[in-house]
């Protein structure tokens, strides 16, 4: 469903945001290049720490619909990980 870096790399696993930048995915929890956590997986759907709708998983991408934005989900208090040090073109 995500994209590992490399096989056996244990950093983790990435989701790519538009441009093609990488967002840290640690279980259900999403992180944003800084290394703060700005949203939960719930099904396909990833909702943010107030409860509200960010993107929907799609292969290896997090895509926000329109469609979608109507949903909510339950709020969070948001953690912090380590940086992303993945580097990525345009």
């Amino acid at each position: 469903m995500y994209t590992r870096l490399n096989k056996g790399d244990r950093m983790g696993d990435y989701l790519y945001i538009k441009n093609g930048v990488p967002v840290k995915v640690s279980g259900q929890i999403v992180f944003n290049p800084s290394g703060h956590q700005f949203g939960r997986i719930n099904g396909s759907k990833v909702y943010g720490p107030n409860g509200r709708y960010v993107g929907t998983v799609v292969g290896d991408r997090l895509v926000y619909r329109s469609t979608d934005s109507a949903g909510v989900g339950s709020s969070f208090a948001p953690s912090v990980s380590s940086a992303t040090s993945r580097v990525y073109e345009e």
